[in-house]
């Protein structure tokens, strides 16, 4: 009489299972419109805050109180209101990190439209991976746009940001 071969009966997890199922990523276009709701989010936040600032430095430059201002001033106040870019990039990348990262799993927008963003095994991601997803969505995947219209065409509709950050983007 021969041993027989031991058989395996372990399940695997269902967050595995989650993220493995052939159905129910979200595809271009809805993600496509979660993306604009969220740069609507961020501008209506970012806006006011940026015009406040801006008013702040005008009518704080020594020319302005003078009630003289020249070419050169307004070339100045101009460079000066740069200063904001930095501050709205921040404020996007806290935004979108923050909730991607929370057990929201992913923005307003993408709340609004029921999607979540998980790693390869099906978990919530963490703030380090979605910082990480931010940066490689807006800086890698904007060339051309070819990151976004990869998720049009890919087995999961994962766009380049989700292949470099190992996550996939989920209806659900």
């Amino acid at each position: 009489m021969q041993p027989q071969a031991a058989v395996s009966t372990s399940v695997a997890p269902a967050a595995s299972t989650y993220a493995v199922s052939g159905t129910g990523y979200a595809g271009f276009w809805i993600r496509f419109l979660a993306v604009v709701l969220d740069s609507i989010i961020v501008r209506i936040v970012t806006i006011p805050f940026a015009a406040l600032l801006g008013v702040f430095g005008v009518l704080h430059h020594p020319n302005v109180v003078r009630g003289r201002l020249d070419e050169s001033d307004v070339l100045a106040l101009v460079a000066a209101s740069a200063t904001l870019v930095p501050i709205i990039l921040c404020i996007s990348w806290l935004y979108e990190a923050s909730l991607t990262s929370s057990t929201w799993q992913g923005t307003v927008g993408k709340k609004l439209l029921n999607l979540k963003v998980i790693d390869e095994a099906g978990n919530r991601i963490s703030f380090l991976r979605a910082t990480g997803r931010h940066f490689a969505k807006y800086y890698l995947s904007s060339i051309l746009l070819i990151g976004f219209i990869m998720a049009a065409f890919t087995e999961r509709k994962r766009a380049l940001h989700d292949f470099i950050a190992g996550t996939l983007v989920k209806k659900g």
